[in-house]
């Protein structure tokens, strides 16, 4: 008899793409599945050499300790004499995936006990109901993975107005375009997202039924869904009938406000949308990337187990499963003898926002005696993330224009001249020796047959993107030349139009 767990409360399979539906399992992969009926099978199936032949035969991980009170501090001040932990995989000592497992082929979900481990840790915090945990190679091939498992060319998805290009460009070659829906300093707005679907046109192709979103610290703007915000655009997902992707990279690194002296320990972190999920139609992105290092390429899927079983065929004939190295340490970290434990890497986590809380003051610091005294533009402390979102006050330059579309009579033209103003900045930001990212780089394109002609986003382009995972030196040396080159900008073109 089938569970809950095998039945979905809700039909989503709708939602596949023609590709996935025209996938058929790796039968090579079928069959490891099968070994797993009883213990102490004899496999003759498989070309796996032999690990006594593996020229490895132990791997010791050295990491920080988070037996301190504030265990990211401890580490980062210590240097080479600061409290450390030792675990190892090994194909001859106790450990939680011995290497001879760890470094095998195996299936498309990741080893079973790296699967558990990132299972047990989303449980921890999220507490989703009925969802199963696919091992990824990292963020962008999770992300990439869902666009394949739903997209058809002709199909629109939507997103954040501004979103990170290096996601928004994946989909492009499915033939799927993207809908941007209008934020404000809370993030997406519900109402704005409600319009758009309502509102419709069917001679665009079918209404966009996938929705991406990064709900915390969202790359470009900082900014961070309420609560409030998260059910209303979950209640408006399941009205419409749309898959929401939650890309979360930056869930751990929420923080207090910028008046308080730093992050507490005790300061919740804000529900995300998996937790609130009871149709099976969120699939969340998860990563070690921003919490412990981006080159160890390994996130996970939070999916129903519908969607679960789609994305481990599409990996079985694909990517593979995740490298072993990266399994080894996320089981020995989580599960091992010598592990951190969930209960360890929470107090790393946790640490770890107080930590970038810390930079968020000191750019915010910076910023207050550099930038703002020009009068030129003025920065929005992010609530989570790595980024502040700097609105330059363009409308105060000389060669500002607001009746380009009066001017020209075209009523689809732009109204104001600020994407060229904002390109002649960004030229000279890095003809002063600064790399700060301009917003046209992650402005979703309207449709100016159907989108908002009255506001479009080529005129609200005035943003700078700056982070504050850097050092303090790169965060002073940057905002101080920014400062200088805003005032530069602006005053050579009234000495020019004098």
């Amino acid at each position: 008899m089938l569970s809950s767990f095998d039945l979905p409360q809700v039909d989503l399979s709708h939602h596949l793409s023609t590709e996935a539906r025209l996938r058929k399992p790796n039968p090579m992969k079928a069959i490891w599945k099968l070994t797993r009926r009883r213990p102490n099978m004899v496999s003759l199936a498989n070309g796996d050499p032999h690990f006594s032949l593996y020229p490895i035969r132990r791997v010791e991980f050295e990491m920080a300790s988070v037996d301190e009170e504030d265990p990211v501090a401890s580490w980062r001040k210590a240097g080479p004499s600061a409290p450390s932990t030792k675990f190892v995989s090994s194909s001859y000592e106790p450990c939680a995936l011995p290497l001879q497992t760890a470094l095998q082929y195996s299936h498309g979900a990741g080893l079973p006990d790296a699967q558990r481990a990132v299972t047990e840790l989303t449980n921890f915090y999220h507490s989703p109901s009925d969802h199963v945990c696919t091992l990824t190679l990292g963020n962008s091939d999770g992300i990439t993975k869902c666009f394949r498992l739903l997209g058809e060319p002709g199909d629109h998805f939507l997103a954040d107005e501004f979103a990170f290009s290096s996601v928004t460009n994946v989909p492009f070659a499915q033939g799927i375009k993207w809908v941007g829906i209008k934020m404000d300093a809370g993030g997406m707005i519900p109402e704005e997202l409600e319009k758009t679907l309502a509102n419709w046109d069917p001679a665009r192709g079918r209404r966009p039924h996938v929705l991406y979103i990064v709900p915390c610290g969202q790359n470009p703007t900082g900014s961070t869904l309420s609560l409030e915000r998260r059910k209303q655009i979950y209640e408006i997902a399941q009205r419409f009938d749309v898959i929401i992707i939650e890309d979360d990279p930056y869930y751990y690194l929420q923080y207090d406000s910028p008046s308080a002296a730093t992050t507490s320990p005790d300061t919740p972190f804000v529900p995300s949308l998996l937790s609130l999920d009871v149709d099976g139609r969120v699939l969340r992105i998860d990563s070690f990337s921003k919490i412990m290092a981006p080159g160890m390429r390994l996130g996970w899927i939070t999916s129903s187990a519908f969607f679960h079983e789609h994305l481990v065929s599409y990996t079985d004939s694909s990517t593979m499963h995740p490298h072993g190295f990266g399994q080894m340490l996320i089981t020995e970290m989580l599960n091992g003898p010598h592990g951190w434990r969930i209960d360890g890497f929470d107090r790393w986590v946790r640490s770890l926002r107080a930590e970038y809380h810390r930079r968020r003051a000191f750019f915010l610091d910076a910023f207050a005696s550099t930038v703002a005294p020009t009068g030129l533009a003025r920065a929005s402390p992010p609530d989570a993330g790595m980024f502040v979102w700097i609105r330059v006050e363009i409308e105060k330059h000389p060669r500002f224009r607001a009746d380009l579309r009066r001017v020209s009579g075209n009523l689809t033209a732009l109204r104001t001249n600020v994407k060229e103003l904002m390109e002649e900045l960004f030229e000279r930001c890095l003809d002063s020796g600064l790399v700060i990212m301009p917003a046209s780089i992650f402005a979703l394109s309207a449709d100016p047959k159907h989108d908002d002609i009255e506001d479009p986003i080529e005129d609200r382009l005035n943003y700078l993107r700056a982070t504050f995972a850097g050092t303090e030196k790169a965060m002073e040396q940057g905002l101080t030349i920014l400062a200088q080159t805003l005032r530069e900008f602006f005053a050579e073109d009234i000495k020019t139009i004098a």
